[in-house]
């Protein structure tokens, strides 16, 4: 990942949008995806391609205990344990 620390805060009202390119759609011939999080007025925007997999699929699971603890505190680590 690039160097860019952000700080947003989700709302219930947070959505997530995927958009896919594919070759015809930019001038790289290797597709790609964005990420989009938000609600319009901030977002962010991640953008991955096909060896980036992995680490999306880290962000998930990391996004998913994010959730568990906001449900259940008693399910939560320390501060800047690694899922």
């Amino acid at each position: 990942m690039k160097t860019l620390t952000v700080t947003a805060h989700l709302e219930p009202d947070t959505e997530p949008v995927i958009r896919v390119f594919d070759g015809a759609d930019h001038a790289s011939p290797a597709p790609f995806i964005s990420l989009r999080i938000g609600n319009g007025d901030v977002d962010v925007v991640l953008i991955a391609d096909h060896t980036a997999a992995p680490a999306l699929r880290a962000l998930a699971q990391a996004a998913d205990k994010a959730a568990a603890v906001l449900e259940d505190p008693a399910a939560g680590t320390a501060e800047g344990a690694h899922a």
